[in-house]
């Protein structure tokens, strides 16, 4: 796979809809053209404890940030036409389909890959786990701010274009 994006999204709370960043890394002939990174307000806007000791984000990062139709119309000319790509796509795939729901957003038949499910497939049971940042290590790739949405999607792209 040549030509796709590679995307990644952290929740606030356990709804899917509570995207509250997402990265974005446009991958053309192989070859890394783009990247974009938003915080997003969440809805419903509220932080769960266990999200926050995730990925570390709270109130005070996205109080002023962009609601998610916002952020939308600057990434989907980006990824037009691009298959998108993720590492445990369900949840991902899930998030952007919850969220577009909630905001009445026409679903446009985004076609998901999962990084993960492919891990499973090239390395077996060779890898102690099929984890991001594990995965994106046996790739060559070391993740450095893992549950950073944009270092995230990086880790990704990174194993999307050496086992896709």
């Amino acid at each position: 796979m040549n030509d796709f994006a590679a995307i990644d999204f952290e929740t606030a709370n356990g709804c899917r809809s509570s995207v509250c960043s997402v990265g974005v890394v446009v991958v053309r002939n192989g070859v890394i053209k783009d990247t974009f990174y938003s915080l997003i307000q969440p809805e419903p806007n509220y932080y769960s404890w266990f999200c926050q000791q995730v990925h570390g984000l709270c109130h005070e990062d996205t109080d002023d940030a962009e609601v998610f139709p916002r952020v939308w119309e600057r990434i989907e000319p980006m990824i037009e036409g691009l298959p998108l790509v993720a590492h445990n796509a369900s949840f991902d795939e899930g998030c952007l389909r919850a969220v577009m729901q909630v905001y009445r957003m026409d679903w446009p038949g985004y076609k998901f890959y999962c990084t993960c499910r492919a891990s499973r497939r090239h390395f077996g049971r060779t890898l102690p786990n099929h984890q991001l940042h594990t995965v994106s290590e046996a790739c060559g790739y070391r993740l450095e701010n893992h549950h950073h949405a944009l270092a995230d999607a990086e880790a990704c792209a990174a194993i999307a274009l050496k086992i896709l």
